[in-house]
């Protein structure tokens, strides 16, 4: 290496860094607006094609109903490949947030969640090329554009991508407030129920009526009983329909479970356990539909191997990298069920994700993103003698 080391080249590049951040984030991207993703889409490519020329290659994935996913690779199968795994779709409607910078804070629709890690993937493999005369790894970029609505579309191509690589290093934002790493996350779930009974007049003839919305209320109690904190185990009725006007005896109710789990094992079980649910009136229909959207992301021999490196790579640059069990799933769900080292949190430190809040802590940017960059060294290095 040089007398130039990544963070020195990062931090001297500063400026150039916000520039693009801000381009990113001021590029709105709902995950369910197709035409300002596209548009977010365009300034995803002009940043890398500014950073990287005609370096890799891209093929570009598009969906119906949602964006683009966009895979930048070098093709070169004598090194170890590492997937830099990004979304760049949010959950803020246009206008919804405004950009505000604030010292060191700057504020703004999907900055943390995730476009601040989005940029930092890309410096950091820039400042590697910048200070390295060839990389001992060859870098792989997944840009997907449907994360915040379950990767419904992106999840056979990040399964399909990642097989082909060595590590996923999932640039979602550390966790607010300790800045740590994320080796564990709640497989998450979720299922629609809804009751048909029968209508009739509510004075007249209640009793011909089959009230649809007291057949959920007992099976809403259940769910909620299927909730055990010791296991992390959490069953949530979020959203409840049901009835027409108060003299009608309502034959519809309907309502959305969200379930997370810790271990594929105990989804099998709260998946079993709800789809068996059964009405208590005989003559009611039920109709139950869903299951597990994103298997737990757990701490296995191989990820727990890569936090470890994590650790002595944050000890060679003077920082304290620890690590967290969170409730909320990534696409690194997906990547690490599949036997491939998986390790989440490594884009910038800040808090808000999904509230008005939301913001990043700038002055922390070049230091995490040199970690980056030197945890890419630093596997690449343990991959080839077969130490991680």
């Amino acid at each position: 290496m040089s007398t130039e080391t990544s963070h020195t080249f990062l931090f001297a590049n500063e400026e150039h860094i916000k520039q693009d951040l801000l381009t990113l984030v001021k590029a709105e991207s709902p995950s369910h607006d197709i035409q300002l993703l596209k548009e977010c889409e365009l300034v995803v490519k002009e940043i890398f094609q500014k950073h990287f020329a005609d370096r890799f290659t891209l093929q570009e994935f598009k969906s119906e109903g949602n964006g683009t996913h966009l895979l930048y690779e070098i093709k070169d199968d004598s090194k170890p490949r590492i997937l830099l795994m990004s979304h760049y779709d949010t959950v803020w409607n246009k206008g919804e947030l405004q950009i505000v910078e604030e010292g060191d804070t700057i504020y703004g629709p999907g900055i943390f969640d995730m476009k601040a890690g989005l940029i930092s993937s890309i410096w950091a493999i820039d400042s590697l090329l910048h200070v390295e005369k060839e990389l001992p790894f060859s870098p792989v970029f997944l840009f997907t554009a449907d994360e915040e609505t379950g990767s419904e579309s992106s999840r056979d191509i990040i399964e399909t991508v990642a097989k082909t690589c060595d590590a996923v290093f999932v640039m979602e934002p550390a966790e607010a407030h300790t800045d740590a790493l994320k080796t564990e996350r709640k497989g998450v779930g979720r299922f629609d129920i809804e009751v048909t009974g029968k209508s009739a007049h509510a004075g007249n003839h209640h009793e011909d009526g089959v009230n649809a919305i007291v057949e959920i209320a007992k099976l809403i109690v259940k769910l909620e009983k299927l909730t055990d904190y010791s296991t992390g185990t959490t069953v949530n009725v979020g959203t409840i329909h049901g009835g027409s006007t108060s003299n009608v005896v309502p034959e519809k109710a309907k309502i959305e479970v969200d379930f997370r789990i810790t271990s594929a094992e105990e989804g099998e079980r709260i998946e079993k356990v709800i789809q068996s649910l059964t009405a208590e009136d005989d003559r009611v229909s039920l109709s139950i539909k869903g299951g597990i959207n994103r298997p737990p992301l757990e701490k296995n021999e191989k990820n727990k191997r890569l936090f470890e490196l994590a650790q002595r790579t944050g000890q060679k640059l003077g920082m304290n990298i620890t690590e967290s069990s969170v409730g909320g799933g990534s696409d690194g769900n997906f990547t690490s069920p599949l036997g491939i080292p998986t390790i989440d949190g490594l884009g910038i430190p800040g808090d808000g994700a999904h509230a008005r809040n939301e913001h990043i802590l700038f002055n922390k940017f070049t230091e995490k993103c040199a970690f980056v960059a030197e945890l890419c060294m630093e596997f690449s290095e343990a991959k080839i003698k077969e130490n991680v």
